[in-house]
């Protein structure tokens, strides 16, 4: 069993997580003004009179932990206004604008933050955790949806959605709401197109040609 983390004040891990989301909240205040950086948590660890010390306790990645927090405070405000609606009632692809767009307006209200962060994550250096957070989301948007796919297409409709979710997101932010939601139902309708053209072809055939050769060419043909 291991013991329950402790900040060097001695405050338990529950203070931790209830700190984490104060220290964001200060984050939000500054970032506009001093960018997404080591800086900005420096003010808004100080602000929670935090010392250097248990800010390096409680956010080991500095500004990469905080970028974590804001997405999945986005998620969780995504997925809350999304338990008002029905899924079942819906499309598939409605479903997914639905939930596209509920997850891009729960960013938008901290707009002024989500754009420092994000342009934070577009950094090479940060790409992987960029990446990862999109995937989280994808995630909680599918399982929404009602996707309880356990095969490969569990992972192809979580890549899918990435490649949809990840050039949103940044429209949002930057070019607004109309052009985001437009982009969306294009790259839906898109997607749409191609499993229809997909559902109609046997990409298993040649496969299976290549199989029977060589079946034919190590016992003989049929008789």
């Amino acid at each position: 069993m291991t013991d329950t983390p402790h900040l060097s004040n001695g405050e338990p891990s529950d203070w931790a997580d209830q700190m984490e989301q104060a220290v964001l909240d200060a984050a939000l205040r500054h970032a506009s003004a001093m960018g997404w950086n080591s800086r900005m948590v420096r003010a808004a660890c100080a602000d929670n009179g935090l010392s250097l010390g248990d800010e390096e306790l409680l956010l080991p990645n500095g500004a990469r932990d905080l970028a974590a927090l804001l997405s999945r405070r986005h998620d969780d405000r995504a997925m809350a206004a999304l338990a008002e609606v029905e899924p079942a009632s819906l499309k598939i692809r409605e479903r997914i604008a639905r939930a596209v767009s509920a997850r891009m307006e729960a960013g938008a209200e901290d707009l002024e933050a989500t754009k420092r962060c994000a342009a934070f994550l577009a950094l090479p250096t940060n790409a992987d955790l960029g990446l990862k957070l999109v995937w989280e989301t994808a995630d909680h948007l599918w399982h929404w949806a009602g996707d309880t796919a356990t095969d490969w297409n569990h992972y192809s409709k979580r890549a899918i959605l990435s490649g949809i979710l990840a050039p949103a997101l940044t429209m949002r932010w930057f070019d607004g709401r109309e052009a985001a939601e437009a982009f969306v139902a294009r790259r839906i309708e898109n997607v749409m197109a191609f499993e229809k053209w997909k559902a109609g072809k046997d990409f298993d055939a040649p496969l299976r040609k290549v199989a029977d050769a060589l079946s034919r060419m190590r016992y003989g043909a049929k008789s």
